[in-house]
C-alpha cells in the first residue's frame, strides 16, 4: 500500500503528534508499505523535498504556540510531487494547515482520507487569545474540528473513548469513528537497552542520591499540564520525607514560573527541573524515577503515561478518561482525584518496596498492547476499510452511520 501522511509537526520537532507519526511510518514501512510525509518546514520558509527519506516539507509560520509552524502554502512542485506518488489512502494527522492540504489533495485526486484527530485544541485557546474572547474562540475551534472531521474525513480515528465521547456527545457527529489507541516504539524503553552506567552518571548529575526516591513527570512545562499541582503536593511531602525527590523533565512556557515557585518555596534540594532533553535520551529519565506523575487532564490518551509503564515505572494519574483505560488502579499503578489521594499513592510505593516491584513489573506487561506494531496493524485495518468502501464514501460523504471498532457508545 501507498500512503500518504500528512501533518504539522514531525521529527526534529518533538510532541506527541510528532512522535506518534514517525512511530507509525516506521512500523507501516517494516510491515512492507511505501510511507510518504508532508510536513511543515520547521527551521525556515523553504520548501524541502528528501527524497530518500520520502517527507516534503513546506514552508510555515510561527503561530505562537511553543515552537509551532502552520502552512496556508501549498507550492505547485509539492502538489506534483504528490500526484507522482499515486497514493492508495491519505491519512492527516491534523485539522488545520498541512491537514487542508491533504484534504485538498484527497479530493481533487480522488483519494480516500483517514484523520486522527491528536488534540484538545480548546485547552489551548488561552495561548493566542491570552484570556480575551475564550468563549467565541472555542465556538470557533468547535466548528472548524468539526467541518474538516464531519464534513471531509472517509473515516475517523480518535485515541481514547474521552475523545470519542467529545464527537458523540458534544459534537454530535454521525459517522464512523474507530478508536486506536496511539502506540508507541515501547521496546527503547525497556530497562534492557538502558545503559546502567550512563544512567549511574545521570543519577550524579542530578544529585540523586542511590537510596533517593524518586517521582517523575514528562512533558511540556505549560499551564495544560498542572505541573502546580504536582509542586504542592511535593511541598508538603518534602516536610517528613527528605528522600523524594521530584524530577521535571520537559520546557516550556511556564519553565521560569516553576523555577520562581521551586526556589520561592525552598524546594531547590528537593524538585529538579531538568529543562528540554533530547528525544533518544528521554527513556533514562523515566529509569531514575520509582514512579511517574501526571494531573494533566487535557490529554487525549497521554503517551507519557505508556512510557513510563514500558521503563517499568507505575504512573500516578489524576483521574480522567485518558488514563482510565491503561491504568488499573493497584494494578500497573493509581489513580488519584485529590492532592491527599496522590501524596497517599506516592508513600504506598515508597513505604512498601515489595509492592513497588510487582506493580512495577505488571505496569511493564500491559504496555505491551500499546506496541507500535499492534497500532499500525490496527491503523491498516481503518485503510483497508476507506478502501474498500470508497464508492460509498464519495456518494454519501461523511453521512455513514456510527460505527466503532474498539469500545462502544455506552
Amino acid at each position: 500500500m501507498r500512503i500518504g501522511l500528512f501533518t504539522d509537526t514531525y521529527p526534529p520537532f518533538i510532541n506527541g503528534v510528532s512522535t506518534s507519526v514517525s512511530m507509525l511510518k516506521k512500523a507501516l514501512e517494516k510491515k512492507g508499505h511505501e510511507v510518504y510525509v508532508v510536513t511543515v518546514n520547521p527551521e525556515n520558509m523553504k520548501y524541502v523535498y528528501n527524497e530518500e527519506e520520502h517527507v516534503i516539507r513546506i514552508p510555515g509560520v510561527p503561530i505562537g504556540i511553543y515552537d509551532y509552524r502552520l502552512t496556508g502554502i501549498y507550492p505547485l512542485k509539492a502538489i506534483n510531487t504528490v500526484k507522482g506518488w499515486n497514493l492508495d489512502i491519505i491519512h492527516s494527522n491534523t485539522e488545520f494547515g498541512i491537514g487542508t492540504f491533504a484534504r485538498l489533495i484527497a479530493k481533487q485526486l480522488n483519494i480516500p482520507l483517514v484523520h486522527t484527530y491528536h488534540t484538545m485544541y480548546e485547552d489551548y485557546i488561552h495561548y493566542i487569545t491570552k484570556g480575551y474572547f475564550d468563549k467565541s474562540s472555542k465556538k470557533i475551534v468547535e466548528y472548524l474540528t468539526l467541518f474538516y472531521c464531519d464534513k471531509t474525513a472517509s473515516e475517523l480515528i480518535v485515541p481514547t473513548k474521552k475523545t470519542y465521547d467529545l464527537f458523540i456527545k458534544k459534537y454530535k457527529i454521525d459517522k464512523n469513528i474507530h478508536i486506536v489507541p496511539t502506540g508507541i516504539e515501547i521496546d527503547r524503553f525497556y530497562d534492557e537497552n538502558i545503559d546502567n552506567d550512563k544512567l549511574l552518571s545521570l543519577k550524579k548529575s542530578l544529585k540523586i542520591d542511590k537510596d533517593d526516591f524518586v517521582t517523575v513527570f514528562v512533558g511540556r512545562l505549560a499551564e495544560e499540564k498542572n505541573v502546580t499541582y504536582l509542586l504542592d503536593v511535593h511541598k508538603d511531602l518534602m516536610k517528613e520525607y527528605k528522600d523524594i525527590k521530584f524530577v521535571i523533565v520537559g520546557d516550556g512556557p511556564d519553565f521560569d514560573k516553576y523555577a520562581n515557585l521551586i526556589k520561592e518555596n525552598n524546594m531547590e534540594d528537593f524538585v529538579i527541573l531538568t529543562g528540554k532533553v533530547p528525544w533518544d535520551e528521554i527513556p533514562y529519565y523515566y529509569h531514575l524515577a520509582n514512579v511517574f506523575l501526571t494531573a494533566s487532564i487535557t490529554e487525549t490518551q497521554g503517551l507519557t503515561v505508556i512510557e513510563a509503564m514500558a521503563s517499568g515505572v507505575p504512573p500516578i494519574c489524576i483521574k480522567d478518561e485518558s488514563f482510565i483505560n491503561t491504568v488499573i488502579d493497584g494494578l500497573n499503578g493509581r489513580i488519584f482525584t485529590t492532592k491527599e489521594e496522590c501524596k497517599e499513592a506516592i508513600l504506598t510505593y515508597y513505604n512498601d518496596r515489595e509492592l513497588l516491584k510487582k506493580v512495577s513489573k505488571q505496569a511493564r506487561i500491559n504496555s505491551e498492547a500499546y506496541s507500535s506494531a499492534t497500532f499500525a496493524e490496527a491503523i491498516l485495518n481503518v485503510y483497508n476499510y476507506a478502501i474498500s468502501h470508497k464508492e460509498n464514501q464519495l456518494g454519501l460523504f461523511g453521512k455513514i452511520a456510527g460505527k466503532v471498532t474498539k469500545g462502544d457508545k455506552e
